[in-house]
C-alpha cells in the first residue's frame, strides 16, 4: 500500500513545524500506521553565518516556514490523523481537499522521491547520456555515488576523454 503514497503539504502554525512532524511520527509509531503515513519532513538548508566573535559557524534554517511535507496514502484515517495533529491548520489545496504534489514539484523542493535508487549499470560499463547538456554522448562510468545520486562518466569530446558528473537519472545503459 505504501507504493501508493504521495507527498502532501501541511500548513502549520509558525514555529510548530518540528513539533508537528514529531507528533505525526509518534502517532504513526503508536498506532502502527507506517503503511499509511510513510515519511514526514521539515525541509531545511544549511548555511554559514559569521558569529559575534567573527567565527564562521554553520546554521540551519527552514526552507518553507509554517509547512511540513508528509508522504502518505490518502485515506479517511490518514487525513484525520494529520489534520487533527496539534499545530496543524490544514492541508494545502483548494477548499478542504488536499492536493498531492507531482514528482516534478517534489524534486524541485529537493525532497528525495525514493530513499534509495537501484542502478542497472556498473563501474567500467558504457552508458549513453539521456538528459542534461550532454544528451547524445556516450561514455564509461568511472564512479557511482548512490548517496548523492550521481555518476562520474568519462565522455569523449573533441577526441579527448572528459570527466563529467551527472545525476543518475541522466544516464542509461547502452542497448
Amino acid at each position: 500500500m505504501s507504493d501508493q503514497a504521495k507527498w502532501y503539504v501541511v500548513h502549520t502554525y509558525s514555529g510548530y513545524e518540528n513539533k508537528v512532524a514529531q507528533n505525526i511520527e509518534k502517532v504513526v509509531e503508536n498506532r502502527k500506521l507506517q503503511d499509511l503515513i510513510c515519511e514526514v519532513r521539515v525541509p531545511t538548508e544549511k548555511y554559514e553565518e559569521v558569529g559575534k566573535d567573527n567565527q564562521i559557524k554553520e546554521a540551519e534554517r527552514k526552507l518553507f516556514p509554517s509547512y511540513v511535507l508528509v508522504k502518505m496514502v490518502m485515506t479517511d484515517d490518514s487525513w484525520y490523523i494529520v489534520r487533527n495533529t496539534r499545530g496543524v491548520t490544514g492541508f494545502v489545496g483548494p477548499g478542504s481537499k488536499p492536493v498531492a504534489l507531482t514528482e516534478a514539484e517534489v524534486e524541485a523542493l529537493g525532497v528525495d522521491i525514493a530513499s534509495s535508487i537501484e542502478v542497472d549499470f556498473t563501474v567500467g560499463e558504457e552508458v549513453s547520456v539521456v538528459g542534461g547538456s550532454f544528451v547524445g554522448f556516450t561514455g564509461t562510468i568511472k564512479k557511482i555515488d548512490l548517496e548523492a545520486k550521481t555518476v562520474d562518466v568519462a565522455v569523449s569530446m573533441f577526441g579527448r576523454e572528459t570527466p563529467v558528473t551527472l545525476p543518475i537519472l541522466q544516464v542509461a545503459k547502452l542497448d
